[in-house]
């Protein structure tokens, strides 16, 4: 084989490959799309009004899911399964999104951690990377930091919406994944940097408790029925 002819298979090697990230790209755009929809959807529980309604929108948001699932499912194609790591980063943001979106909905449903398990079943895709599209352990716990800012962020405008007992819960949460966290030995440069913030999101949630405690609001609402 001549020089030429080397260089000319090589370069119909990088036009194919061109051509499955553009694919990519185009699939990954409208999952981001979709993405930006379930947030606006969840955005607005951080309203005084949006409190009182937190159930239909995360119903709301599992609808949105459906389609992403869909999307996931026509990303799938796109490349060969055993390729994954390869153009991994084309969807690598979108998927840590997609499960921030996931770890939030659960949240506000149960006021619980959602499992790595759980978001590939919202997403439909597997947790095996032997099975395929998957989703990257460090792709879920980017995803549940990112979530950890969100609660923060909520805890301060239950304040504002006038429930006190909320941020006392979001307080318990956020320090037990700090735990959490604290046991992994985190060798990933930008999974650090998050769990880094995790630790500005205790402090934050810690003065919000600390501002109703003094203020005499720090405290759970009893069970014992409407008044």
């Amino acid at each position: 084989m001549s020089v030429t002819e080397m260089f000319s298979n090589i370069q119909g090697f990088l036009s194919a490959d061109q051509d499955v990230r553009e694919d990519i790209r185009k699939v990954v755009q409208v999952l981001e799309q979709t993405a930006r929809e379930i947030l606006t959807v969840l955005q607005s529980v951080h309203q005084p009004s949006g409190f009182k309604d937190i159930p239909s929108k995360c119903l709301r948001a599992r609808e949105l899911f459906c389609t992403v699932r869909n999307q996931i499912g026509d990303l799938k194609t796109k490349f060969p399964a055993d390729q994954y790591y390869r153009f991994h980063e084309h969807w690598r943001f979108v998927l840590q999104r997609v499960t921030f979106l996931a770890a939030f909905v659960v949240y506000l449903e149960s006021e619980t951690l959602v499992t790595r398990e759980e978001v590939a079943q919202i997403l439909g895709i597997e947790v095996d990377r032997e099975r395929g599209f998957h989703l990257d352990i460090e792709d879920y716990l980017a995803g549940v930091l990112i979530m950890a800012s969100e609660l923060s962020r909520l805890a301060v405008n239950s304040v504002t919406a006038g429930d006190y007992g909320r941020p006392l819960r979001i307080s318990t949460f956020i320090n037990e994944l700090d735990s959490g966290f604290r046991l992994l030995n985190l060798k990933n440069d930008p999974l650090r940097k998050r769990y880094d913030g995790l630790k500005y999101d205790v402090k934050k949630i810690e003065e919000v408790v600390y501002d109703l405690s003094i203020r005499g609001l720090a405290k759970e609402p009893e069970t014992g029925g409407d008044k």
